[in-house]
């Protein structure tokens, strides 16, 4: 049995399935374009569709299975909560602006910019404005902590989401909307087959000779190509290849299509992940180890104990007053958290590896080192501040 992909098109699949051989989605987009007429009643349409079906050329759309269908719901739910606390502080921007308000600070939603703006005297009309909004986004930020806590627990049991985690600049909930957008890795032949699933490659018309490459098509899932456009500017200052990809282009290009084009060889890098079951082996220790306590600690509340364990020797430096924190290296980092360790070089990604000049990153990820500690900080905070960029997943 064939049908349009809709809204919910899943759940009636979910009901024919039983009876019927197999259930087969049709993509709606491409079907209109095999098949254009100037009247189309539905039976037109379902002639249509067996016709397409019958000649094996009808365009299906995968169908996810269970699990990665609720994953699909819970990231998509997250998307719209994020929009609107946005359009709520957007609003807010843009009442203040108009009364010619000058802020105290340069984050308005702070601890100290909401008691500022509780108190500020203005017009009555926009102080009722402003109390409204900031009941909105009160309500708002509650519903999306609750949902991120329901997400947070699952994405810490994940080995898949574990394993992608040690790209810069994807958090959970990055590997998250990426695992629920790809579902089943295998399907795809490359990384970059996966990259145009999400619509991250430029398009291309061509007509003999003559060939142009235009902006990306955006087809695909949205919110997952849109989280990974947000994450890949926590890219620029990695001191890896990736880092080094993201500058070269932004010498030659605008930021813009360095960003897209760098989430691209993140989506790539991602395929490579999943398929070999390896981590990005130019990851970043102490980042990489920081973002899981993070999600640790909003799963179990638990923060690992610091300092000197009981019967070792203290440091050096005790009583000296200078304090330095330990960087591990990524092997010890890696066993900790129970990935897999990395494998071995093929001949091209050291050809790479030279043009790119990181030898020496890559030999420093092999050795714990030391760094002077910030003043004013503690020692269990390292666990609660990402020591890189966390990704920004405002939608503006």
């Amino acid at each position: 049995m064939a049908l349009e992909a809709t809204f919910h098109s899943y759940a009636i699949a979910g009901v024919l399935r039983p009876f019927v051989r197999r259930v087969v989605l049709s993509n709606p987009l491409q079907t209109q374009a095999l098949a254009q007429a100037k009247i189309k009643p539905d039976k037109v349409d379902a002639r249509v569709l067996s016709q397409l079906l019958r000649c094996d050329y009808l365009p299906e759309v995968w169908q996810p299975d269970e699990a990665t269908h609720r994953l699909r719901r819970l990231t998509h739910r997250r998307a719209p909560l994020v929009a609107e606390r946005t359009r709520l502080k957007n609003r807010l921007h843009s009442v203040l602006a108009g009364e010619r308000i000058v802020l105290p600070c340069d984050d308005l939603f702070s601890q100290k910019g909401l008691v500022w703006l509780r108190s500020v005297e203005m017009d009555p009309l926009d102080r009722q404005q402003i109390e409204s909004d900031l009941r909105l986004m009160e309500a708002t930020e509650k519903e999306l902590q609750a949902l991120e806590q329901t997400l947070a627990r699952p994405a810490w049991e994940d080995e898949r989401v574990k394993l992608l985690m040690t790209l810069p600049g994807v958090d959970y909930a990055v590997a998250q909307a990426l695992l629920a957008a790809l579902g089943e890795i295998s399907r795809f032949a490359d990384g970059e087959h996966a990259a145009s699933y999400l619509g991250l490659v430029p398009s291309t018309h061509q007509s003999g000779e003559p060939c142009y490459h235009g902006p990306i098509p955006r087809h695909g899932n949205g919110k997952a190509r849109r989280r990974l456009i947000q994450a890949a500017p926590h890219v620029a200052a990695h001191p890896g290849p990736l880092g080094v990809f993201f500058r070269r282009l932004l010498k030659k290009k605008n930021r813009n299509v360095a960003v897209v084009a760098t989430a691209r060889k993140l989506v790539v890098i991602a395929w490579q992940m999943r398929t070999h079951n390896e981590p990005y082996r130019y990851a970043q220790p102490q980042p990489t180890k920081t973002k899981r306590a993070r999600l640790r600690v909003r799963v179990s509340g638990q923060k690992r104990a610091s300092g000197t364990k009981k019967g070792e020797a203290r440091s050096a430096r005790y009583g000296t007053g200078e304090s330095v924190r330990r960087i591990p290296a990524l092997p010890e980092v890696l066993d900790g958290e129970e990935l897999p360790p990395t494998q071995p070089l093929n001949p091209a990604e050291e050809r790479m590896r030279a043009a790119m000049q990181v030898a020496e990153y890559v030999r420093s990820l092999g050795t714990p080192s030391q760094r002077p500690r910030r003043s004013g900080t503690r020692s269990s905070r390292a666990e609660a501040e990402p020591s890189e960029p966390a990704p920004t997943h405002s939608v503006t």
